[in-house]
């Protein structure tokens, strides 16, 4: 397995300096972060990270992500020169040493938490998703700003965005996914690149968006529409373990059999009682997730694909961007180590 850590860039408060120090780190997850979400990312912010990386002695080879667009994910009449930026795109990751690029298909919203900084016990903080923070909210009455949502859409936008894909619905947005994979998985395939999907983060409907990657039956019917290993998955454990009807030590275990994981997220999460969930430590015993079951899949299965702690809690008194701090994600790193180790797993170095 490779070890790898995301790093935001050179306005990252975390350096590559104190990243290369994890043990075990070998990959750097980023990517181009200035450039217009459809349009074709230049060359030389493409070289430059990974010239930054291979000064540490790290390897820039995953991306995370490159956006797709509302344009193409409602198929709007701009979607198919989005299409063709993004392929352009990935054809100039792979040329300087992208192997992996992992993206998503959530409507609107990449992730959503009500609260970024709840306080735990131990006085840590982390990222939690309450149901009764959004108990009363509407999204086209009310002017809302949640976690995750894209500060680049005006209140307006927002509404006119969750309308449009109200009316499209779950098929609609199955066509446009069918659409976008039947042109964009080839040009991977030639390119040697693994195309990685994300999953829903939280992986059921919210504000009754339509959002298709929540589970494995669902995850099945995605991976088939383009039978090929570039078509796989970033299997998050904690987005998917979110939802107690996820089985997650077993859907490892399934789709790393059959070579359909490019890149793992890992971390763990606590599920309440009326299923909303707060971030925790990776280990086990702090959430809802068996995290050694989980790298026992891996390992039994010969996984060889990245993996990365996900969010950490910020602790230490550490600021910085909430969930991507240094301290706990390097715990994370070194828990996760010991796990592979203990199951018969190597780690493999730059």
């Amino acid at each position: 397995m490779k070890s790898s850590f995301r790093w935001y860039g050179e306005s990252d408060p975390v350096s590559l300096a104190y990243i290369r120090q994890i043990p075990g780190m070998r990959s750097i997850v980023s990517a181009v972060y200035d450039v217009k979400p459809g349009e074709v990312w230049p060359e030389e912010s493409i070289q430059r990270l990974a010239d930054l990386c291979a000064a540490q002695g790290l390897v820039f080879d995953v991306v995370e992500s490159i956006p797709v667009t509302e344009e193409i994910k409602l198929g709007r009449p701009e979607r198919d020169r989005h299409i063709a930026n993004y392929c352009e795109s990935i054809r100039r990751c792979a040329k300087y040493g992208v192997k992996c690029i992992t993206y998503n298909f959530m409507p609107v919203f990449d992730w959503t938490r009500t609260q970024l900084d709840k306080a735990a016990g131990d006085g840590s903080t982390s990222l939690v998703m309450y149901w009764d923070q959004l108990k009363g909210l509407d999204p086209l009455q009310d002017d809302i700003h949640l976690p995750g949502w894209d500060a680049s859409y005006t209140q307006e936008e927002v509404r006119e965005l969750i309308r449009a894909y109200g009316e499209l619905g779950e098929e609609g947005l199955w066509n446009n996914i069918e659409y976008f994979l039947e042109r964009v998985i080839p040009v991977a395939e030639a390119c040697g690149v693994i195309m990685a999907l994300h999953p829903d983060d939280p992986p059921y409907p919210i504000f009754g968006l339509p959002r298709v990657i929540t589970c494995e039956k669902n995850l099945d019917r995605y991976l088939s529409i383009v039978d090929s290993p570039s078509n796989s998955l970033c299997l998050c454990t904690g987005s998917l373990g979110s939802s107690p009807e996820n089985d997650v030590p077993a859907m490892v275990r399934k789709y790393s059999a059959r070579n359909r994981i490019g890149f793992m997220h890992l971390r763990n999460v606590k599920i309440l009682p009326d299923t909303s969930f707060e971030e925790s430590g990776h280990l086990t015993q702090k959430g809802s997730l068996d995290m050694n079951a989980i790298i026992k899949a891996l390992t039994d299965t010969g996984f060889s694909g990245w993996f990365r702690p996900d969010h950490g809690r910020m602790i230490w008194g550490e600021t910085g961007k909430p969930g991507y701090g240094l301290y706990d994600r390097a715990l994370g790193s070194a828990y996760l180590n010991g796990l592979i180790e203990a199951n018969g797993g190597v780690i493999e170095e730059a």
